[in-house]
C-alpha cells in the first residue's frame, strides 16, 4: 500500500525546506567556527590566542619577529608598528607596539585581523594580550599606542619542519568596521 502523491509531494517538500534552512544555518556559523578553529590550532598561519603561558625557555633558539602594518584605503588612519623587530627565545614572553592616529576630523571604527608567515610558524606563535579583532573607535586626530604580548612556543624546537625557520613576520591589516570583510576570518 503507497502513500497517495499529494501526502508524498508535501513530505518532500518539507524535507527540502528543513534542508535549506539547516544549510543556510551551517553556512552562516561557518565563519566563526573557521575562525576559532583556525585560532585554537594555528591553521593557516593564524597565531593561537591563549591566557596559558609558556612553562619554559629554550636558550638556544632565538628567533627573530618582524612587524608589519597595513590599511585599507578607505581608513583616514596612520598605523604604524613602533619597532621593525624584536629577538626572543622560544618560550619567552615578547611586548610590541603598535601606533595608530586618526587624521579625519570625525571618529572612526576600525577592527585588525593578523596572520603569520611563513604560515608553518602559525601553531607555535601565541598571542597572550592583543588589539585585534576587537574594534578600534578613535575620536578625531587621536593617537593611540596599542601593544601586543606574545611568546613562541618552545616546542617548536621539537619540531624538524621548522629548524629553518629563524625569523616569524607578524601583520595586521585594518578594514572599517562597516567594510569588514568576512574572509579575513579566515
Amino acid at each position: 500500500m503507497s502513500h497517495p502523491p499529494q501526502k508524498d509531494n508535501t513530505r518532500l517538500a518539507l524535507y527540502l525546506v528543513l534542508t535549506i534552512f539547516a544549510m543556510v544555518g551551517l553556512s552562516f556559523a561557518a565563519v566563526p567556527l573557521y575562525k576559532i578553529f583556525c585560532q585554537v590550532t594555528g591553521f593557516g598561519g593564524t597565531p593561537k590566542v591563549t591566557l596559558d603561558l609558556p612553562n619554559r625557555i629554550e636558550e638556544g633558539r632565538e628567533i627573530r619577529i618582524t612587524f608589519n602594518a597595513d590599511l585599507s584605503w578607505k581608513l583616514p588612519w596612520k598605523f604604524i608598528p613602533q619597532q621593525t623587530e624584536v629577538t626572543v627565545k622560544a618560550g619567552e614572553l615578547g611586548l610590541a607596539f603598535y601606533k595608530l592616529v586618526n587624521h579625519a576630523d570625525k571618529p572612526v571604527k576600525g577592527i585588525a585581523v593578523y596572520n603569520v608567515t611563513p604560515d608553518k610558524a602559525g601553531p607555535y606563535f601565541n598571542k597572550v594580550a592583543c588589539f585585534c579583532f576587537e574594534e578600534q573607535y578613535i575620536l578625531p586626530h587621536e593617537e593611540l599606542d596599542m601593544p601586543v604580548q606574545f611568546f613562541i612556543d618552545p616546542d617548536i624546537v621539537k619540531d624538524p619542519n621548522l629548524k629553518d625557520v629563524k625569523t616569524v613576520t607578524l601583520s595586521y591589516t585594518f578594514y572599517p568596521v562597516e567594510d569588514f570583510p568576512e574572509e579575513a576570518y579566515r
